[in-house]
């Protein structure tokens, strides 16, 4: 049984699979075994998978007939793995040689930790764009390291595939197969919720950008997840987040249904955020008028956040006095 399971989905990537495939085999750390499963690719990929296949017996490559998508793809290389720990890779990026060894260091003092590190972004051709993965995501001055759950409520930054975990840890923690771009990040913040996080700031992963970011060519389907993931997040976590993180929630959610068309909802939502943080009104709109400038946004929920601000203003002043 080896010690590290590394689970790599694959579709499409023909262009970048050998490199992918070739940096995770010439690890310094050996003992793991490389699950691939072809998403039923419909390039070469699967012809380059059973090629390094019949090469090296620590892969094990597992081919889909029909597209199941990554959350279930990754779910599957789940319940596949049978090494003490995991460790999510991807089809088309790149990890340097030291990755695993340097990351089981940290693992042998607390095996219960979720190790992840820093990326290096790579374009299409495998060079340097000069920009770290944390910096891309707005992420250089965020918690990285120990208990960064209500961190991650804000926004996701993890370098999903920098991280690695003890598999007996992640239980009942699966990709939700009913989203499709956001699942990596409710599992995030799913096993930051149970385990403390460690960032290695050294690049130990580079994370390539080519072609088109889904969040761009899919707006409206990633704005969905996005609603559906805040909801979660206050039905599961709302009795044991801070009001100011339940606050940004509910902006998020307003943000999302005034994108998609859905004001009366979008109003409601920035309704709950002011009335969970009722005491700091003016950083919500703030907040608001900074993430509406992306938008669709028409006016309509900034005129309402005003009216509810003054409505607000008055009960906070009557609080005040007494």
């Amino acid at each position: 049984m080896p010690l590290v399971s590394v689970i790599m989905p694959s579709y499409n990537h023909e262009r970048f699979i050998s490199e992918a495939i070739e940096s995770v085999l010439n690890q310094t750390f050996t003992d793991l075994e490389l699950i691939i499963i072809d998403d039923a690719s419909k390039d070469s990929s699967k012809n380059i998978i059973k090629n390094y296949e019949e090469k090296d017996d620590r892969i094990y490559a597992i081919f889909h007939k029909k597209n199941k998508g990554i959350a279930k793809t990754m779910n599957e290389g789940l319940e596949e793995a049978c090494g003490k720990f995991i460790a999510p890779s991807a089809s088309d990026d790149v990890w340097v040689k030291d990755k695993l060894r340097k990351q089981l260091e940290v693992l042998n003092g607390n095996e219960d930790l979720a190790v992840w590190s820093e990326g290096l972004i790579i374009d299409a051709q495998s060079a340097p764009t000069g920009e770290t993965f944390t910096q891309k995501h707005g992420a250089s001055k965020k918690k990285k390291s120990g208990n960064i759950f209500e961190e991650l409520l804000k926004g996701n930054y993890i370098c999903g595939q920098s991280i690695i975990l003890k598999r007996e840890n992640l239980k009942e923690i699966r990709y939700d197969e009913r989203l499709k771009y956001l699942n990596d990040y409710k599992f995030m913040v799913n096993l930051a919720k149970k385990y403390k996080f460690y960032f290695i700031p050294e690049p130990l992963v580079m994370y390539r950008i080519h072609g088109r970011n889904a969040i761009l060519s899919d707006r409206e389907g990633w704005t969905k997840d996005q609603i559906k993931i805040g909801e979660y997040f206050l039905q599961t976590y709302g009795d044991e987040i801070s009001d100011s993180i339940k606050s940004e929630i509910f902006l998020n959610i307003s943000i999302g249904f005034s994108y998609i068309g859905e004001r009366a909802k979008a109003r409601q939502y920035v309704y709950y955020a002011i009335k969970s943080n009722l005491f700091k009104p003016l950083k919500l709109i703030s907040l608001l008028h900074i993430r509406l400038t992306s938008t669709n946004d028409d006016g309509t929920i900034r005129n309402f956040l005003r009216c509810s601000y003054q409505k607000y203003k008055s009960i906070r002043q009557r609080l005040t006095w007494k």
